[in-house]
């Protein structure tokens, strides 16, 4: 949940210390009864989306994290296999396995299916979204 004495600041609103998001992890939290954010770090950046799928509503900051799937080709284009990329990561929803790029919120199919993402920052210990 969000600390104690959460501040806001115009439409800006701390919802959590830097050390509730560790490096490859994720934050939920309430920031208000109607809104829930994911909060994830991958590589020192902060990404943050609402805590629901576009496809059905689900809880889709609440689902695995997995790396992303790559089809490598030749230099003919010919199909050496699938292999899965660490630079990729994605966001699972539980309810459906809709698959969401963690650096983008991107469906990475049918790219019209995205999460709502939210302006991120962070300073001073104290992680802040634009809401």
């Amino acid at each position: 949940m969000a600390p104690s004495g959460t501040q806001q600041s115009a439409n800006s609103v701390v919802v959590a210390r830097s050390g509730d998001v560790a490096e490859g992890g994720r934050y939920v939290v309430a920031v208000r009864d109607d809104l829930h954010i994911g909060i994830f770090r991958f590589r020192g950046a902060l990404y943050a989306y609402e805590n629901t799928c576009p496809h059905q509503g689900g809880p889709a900051c609440q689902g695995r994290l997995v790396d992303g799937v790559r089809e490598r080709l030749d230099e003919h284009c010919n199909s050496l296999g699938r292999t899965f990329d660490k630079d990729d990561p994605h966001i699972v929803c539980p309810w459906h396995g809709f698959e969401f790029r963690l650096t983008t919120g991107e469906h990475p199919g049918a790219p019209r299916y995205r999460l709502r993402a939210f302006e991120v920052s962070e300073k001073e210990g104290e992680i802040s979204v634009v809401v």
